[in-house]
């Protein structure tokens, strides 16, 4: 980066990561109107969208190997949104079900690793300087936000069919900022690749295994409030512009919670297991308040939760695989924490939310993810207990 002016560089790595969550929001809180406009059920929407933490399963440790392989994640990332933009020129335009299920997994193999090889580009950036973390991060949360709900009376106005226009001209401002970003020097220890020998050394962290089940049972939940709120929100009798004030309210304040945590938290083990337990029982709550909604406006009041429950385990979650994977495998690391926590927990939730959803209603949906949520906060406080008791550290922890 020394031929291109720092501040510029990380200024436009701030934007990017505005633009690039602000494309994809339109996406997963939008598309699902569209399907039901087409005369998708609910069941046919919730496997049309399981579609894609399935592929994620596949493609997240593709790209991940690829990243430490070519030692590039922004050539890396240049690929995948440049798969995403021509396949989605295809998607609105399909009126056969079974072609559309085809398509979106072309869409889903370039599209579900973004987010993943996009916290691993801002972390090799700001790897050696003075920038946190959360600094950038904020930008995806206020461009998720933000977009939303712009969104909202824009699609009122275009019409639902019109979504891709406004997916195509964000995704085209997210590679141009992406063209601008300067190259990357080869990080230390780069070119190692995922392989039997690395994953038998992480798996043999049991914590680490813990964690990332039980972030499973937390993330189904999770994921079916994401596949279905669009749609929760409509049934209660609320507009396209409430879907868009909804998502708002459950991204507006993650920004301020990276920058606390950028500041507080400490990267002890302990204490963030000990934060995961408490962000999975504030989940097990939020599902709780949602099951009782009677109203749009309630929805978005409750999603205002948001912000501290996947925000918090979001933020943690991704420090932890920091610390628990080797620096080498950094990028796979991040691969295989989405893989889990958006990618099995995204095929359960679709299938199972669409099922109850479509079967027993909206209210059975939510307390099944009561029950999950609620597994999760005790198997995390176990595990806190029992790091607590041993005093597990790891090496570069902080004292």
């Amino acid at each position: 980066m020394d031929s291109y002016p720092v501040k510029s560089a990380f200024t436009t790595l701030r934007w990017y990561t505005f633009f690039i969550y602000g494309t994809m929001v339109i996406f997963t809180s939008f598309f699902q109107l569209y399907l039901q406009d087409i005369g998708m059920t609910q069941s046919e929407i919730g496997a049309l969208m399981a579609i894609g933490p399935f592929i994620s399963l596949f493609a997240n440790p593709f790209w991940g190997y690829l990243g430490d392989r070519l030692q590039n994640v922004r050539l890396v990332l240049l690929l995948m949104m440049t798969g995403t933009l021509l396949i989605v020129q295809i998607v609105f335009h399909l009126n056969d079900y079974v072609v559309m299920y085809i398509v979106m997994a072309c869409f889903f193999f370039f599209q579900t690793p973004m987010f993943a090889q996009s916290s691993t580009l801002i972390l090799n950036y700001i790897d050696g300087t003075p920038y946190k973390f959360g600094g950038f991060r904020l930008y995806g949360s206020l461009g998720w936000a933000l977009t939303a709900v712009c969104a909202g009376p824009i699609i009122d106005y275009l019409g639902v069919p019109r979504i891709g226009n406004v997916f195509t001209m964000l995704l085209l401002v997210a590679i141009a900022l992406m063209l601008m970003l300067p190259a990357q020097a080869k990080q230390p220890g780069g070119g190692a690749v995922m392989n039997l020998t690395a994953l038998k050394q992480i798996g043999s962290n049991l914590y680490f295994i813990g964690f990332i089940v039980l972030g499973v049972l937390v993330s189904i939940p999770n994921m079916m409030n994401s596949t279905f709120l669009s749609l929760y929100v409509i049934e209660l009798g609320g507009s396209k512009s409430m879907v868009g004030w909804a998502v708002f309210a459950s991204s507006i304040f993650e920004a301020a919670l990276f920058l606390l945590f950028d500041r507080f938290l400490k990267r002890k083990v302990s204490f963030m297991i000990g934060w995961l337990a408490l962000v999975s029982l504030l989940f097990t709550l939020r599902w709780l308040l949602m099951a009782e909604a009677v109203s749009p406006l309630q929805v978005i009041f409750i999603q205002l939760l948001h912000a501290v429950t996947f925000g918090g385990y979001f933020y943690v979650g991704t420090q932890l695989t920091m610390m628990f994977v080797p620096n080498a495998f950094r990028s796979s690391g991040q691969a295989l924490y989405t893989m889990t926590w958006s990618g099995v927990s995204g095929v359960v939730a679709g299938f199972l939310g669409g099922w109850l959803f479509q079967n027993f209603g909206s209210e059975q949906m939510y307390l099944a993810g009561v029950a999950l949520s609620l597994l999760g906060a005790l198997g995390f406080a176990f595990m806190w207990l029992n790091i607590r008791r041993t005093d597990y550290r790891l090496p570069d922890e902080d004292i």
